[in-house]
């Protein structure tokens, strides 16, 4: 129920510009279905509806550990077969394996399940640690709320951060969470103020993305030593203060490209990068085009 709830949240359509998606649940065999919640669930489409999906987000199951029906496995074959791009989150990437779209690729589920995904799937790279994996025309996401994860990578991909952002906004989500599962494993509460520190310092960096921002003068402002801040950072977003730094200066950037005429060298310095040319080689590290490149793509109005 969980996973239905996320897609037709993130899908449903919100008007004010947004791009309006024609969104619709499938089975194999359409009518009531029962959910792991007991509610039932009424789903008019069957497989036919796939034929002409742009993207297919296979969801989550109780009974993951039995393949699907050979003709889920074929509708998925065929969706990805003509060029539409083909998603799982949770243990819904046990789905996609069977049909063998994993196989030669990347790939994450639940942190829970990883280990018997790879088992069952020795050709899958299986990525335990991973909130997403993009392949390209097939991504998965890690469990539960990590759907909310995958579903915004792939509106940012296709539609840019704008659009992403202002969905993940209407949902009171981040539009991007930094790290991996790792750093939802068995974290204790913090004994002391020092996490609503660390909070009130990332705000701040939000706030002054402009400046250098070292990590002494982080860590200086959290009231912490370098190895303690670095530590309790880590422990809370599963990443570096490097890695969270690039993330968000590349983020706001892409928010400039596409919503402001600001020349790239303005941006470069808005954002915390020395200069255009720094920009452009993390920006090319990240999105695989220049900045212009992006700006040129993401500044049209999106087809419905």
């Amino acid at each position: 129920m969980l996973g239905a709830g996320i897609v037709s949240e993130v899908f449903d359509f919100r008007g004010q510009g947004l791009p309006r998606f024609d969104f619709a649940l499938c089975t194999d065999r359409p009518g009531r279905v029962r959910t792991d919640v007991g509610l039932p669930l009424v789903v008019e489409h069957g497989l036919d509806r796939l034929a002409s999906a742009d993207l297919v987000i296979a969801l989550p199951w109780n009974d993951f550990r039995t393949p699907p029906a050979p003709a889920v496995l074929d509708a998925l074959t065929a969706a990805h077969g003509r060029g539409a791009l083909v998603a799982a989150h949770c243990v819904g990437a046990f789905a996609l394996a069977a049909a063998g779209l994993l196989d030669g690729r990347r790939a994450t589920t639940h942190w829970r399940f990883a280990g018997l995904l790879a088992e069952r799937h020795p050709d899958v790279t299986v990525d335990p640690d991973a909130l997403y994996v993009d392949e390209g025309s097939v991504a998965t996401g890690a469990g539960a709320a990590a759907g909310f994860d995958l579903c915004l990578h792939l509106l940012r991909r296709e539609y840019g951060a704008t659009t992403a952002n202002a969905i993940a906004r209407d949902l009171v989500l981040p539009s991007h969470r930094d790290g991996g599962q790792a750093q939802y494993l068995a974290t204790p509460v913090p004994e002391d103020s020092q996490d609503e520190k660390l909070s009130e310092v990332l705000a701040w960096a939000r706030e002054h993305l402009h400046e250098p921002l070292p990590v002494a003068e982080l860590a200086s402002r959290a009231l912490m030593s370098r190895r303690s801040f670095a530590r309790r950072f880590a422990a809370s977003t599963g990443t570096t203060p490097h890695a969270w730094l690039l993330g968000l200066r590349l983020s706001r950037a892409e928010e400039l490209l596409e919503t402001t005429d600001l020349p790239v060298e303005e941006i470069a310095h808005a954002v915390g990068f020395g200069s255009a040319a720094v920009l452009r080689a993390q920006f090319v590290r990240r999105r695989g085009v220049p900045p212009r490149s992006y700006r040129r793509s993401f500044t049209r109005t999106p087809p419905a």
